[in-house]
């Protein structure tokens, strides 16, 4: 999509806006008043592919965008997902195999692409060459596992200097050959100068955070996740302030991209519901169960240690990025965030969004990336960022 005109702009944010003035009652019997909603550009479906990670960081890009002025832009994630899949696939082969070889991937792979060669639009590079109307990433997932497990096993006593040659065919043929130039509204643009002179976005202006014991606080740290295969770093923060500062995000403009566990049995995607029961789910009985999604339940304090515990013994897991677009309190005033999924909006009962409660976002959160702007200043200056 090209860069919309003022009343495109209007209709895509307008329903947005006008909902953040209503209750909105379920049939569940959870109602929710919307405090803060911004603007966002319409959910994609990143459909059977494991590239939320992209899908998210750049719907936060493209809400950035709309915060800044520019209109709506509906940006590539496979130019993004194309040139990741090479990457690992390189450190894949020089670590003999000793490293992580997914289609998964973190926010951070997001800023180096950009950082490195730019951003395109979606129609410059829809990364779709394989007969599909829908991103299906099975096929090519299964040939380039296969692929860099054949070279590390290195039959031919060395590695041939085409290998990777190989790899880009592979690439090329399923999503499509880079674009070094492109035409986007009669003018021709590398990755770079669209990123630069039209979007004029800069990969350092965001940074990513986590709260973590296991490593000092105000400092940066690798976090122990397998899809960060490249080690990307996290600032740490107490829990206390890394709450305050998605609320100070969405409170002050910024939306912020959201890297989270959906594994527990509180998340419901249908229901339009993520929440954190002060019951164990296996302590449960059916009734109680069952009445987690018909009505607000009694949520678990979730304090450093419970959140550090869950990360230390894998009941907290890196499963699927988002985008957190708003925040919203429920009939007995507990805080919720409004999330923009990458699912589509066919069978989710807020079309293709959800609320997930405070407690569920303090416990289950593994990191999220934001413009360094939305910081409060006075965790910035700790940041020193």
């Amino acid at each position: 999509m090209k860069h919309a005109p003022l009343f495109i702009l209007l209709l895509l944010i307008l329903p947005a806006l006008t909902h953040a003035q209503e209750t909105d009652t379920t049939e569940s019997g959870y109602e929710f008043t919307v405090l803060k909603q911004l603007p966002a550009t319409p959910v994609k479906n990143q459909y059977r592919t494991s590239t939320c990670w992209s899908f998210s960081a750049i719907s936060m890009l493209e809400s950035e965008l709309l915060r800044m002025g520019k209109g709506a832009f509906d940006l590539s994630e496979m130019f993004i997902v194309r040139d990741i899949y090479e990457r690992k696939a390189h450190k894949y082969v020089r670590m003999h195999g000793n490293v992580n070889f997914a289609p998964g991937g973190a926010f951070n792979d997001v800023t180096a692409i950009m950082r490195d060669l730019g951003l395109v639009p979606d129609e410059a590079y829809p990364g779709l060459e394989y007969d599909e109307e829908k991103h299906i990433h099975g096929e090519l997932d299964a040939v380039l596992k296969g692929y860099v497990e054949a070279l590390i096993k290195n039959p031919n006593r060395r590695l041939t200097p085409v290998w990777d040659e190989g790899l880009n065919g592979i690439l090329d043929a399923y999503l499509g050959d880079e674009p070094e130039r492109f035409t986007w509204e009669g003018k021709e643009y590398t990755p770079r100068s669209f990123m630069d002179n039209v979007l004029e976005l800069n990969a350092d202006d965001y940074v990513m955070l986590s709260s973590y014991t296991h490593h000092p606080f105000y400092r940066q740290f690798v976090l122990e996740v397998p899809d960060n295969w490249d080690c990307g770093l996290v600032h740490n923060v107490p829990l206390a302030e890394f709450m305050e500062t998605i609320e100070h995000a969405i409170n002050t403009g910024y939306t912020v991209a959201w890297a989270a566990d959906v594994s527990e049995h509180g998340f419901n995607f249908k229901k339009g519901i993520a929440v954190l029961p002060a019951k164990e789910w296996t302590d449960m009985e059916k009734s109680e169960r069952d009445s987690v999604f018909v009505t607000p339940v009694e949520e678990k304090a979730v304090t450093q240690e419970l959140r550090q515990k869950a990360f230390d013994n894998y009941t907290t897991t890196d499963d699927h990025g988002m985008h957190i677009t708003g925040i919203a309190e429920d009939q007995n005033g507990t805080t919720y965030f409004y999330v923009k999924n990458s699912w589509g909006v066919k069978g989710s009962k807020y079309d293709g969004y959800f609320y997930a409660s405070a407690p569920y976002v303090a416990c289950k959160t593994l990191s999220i990336l934001l413009h360094r702007d939305a910081v409060p200043a006075a965790i910035r200056a700790k940041l020193g960022i």
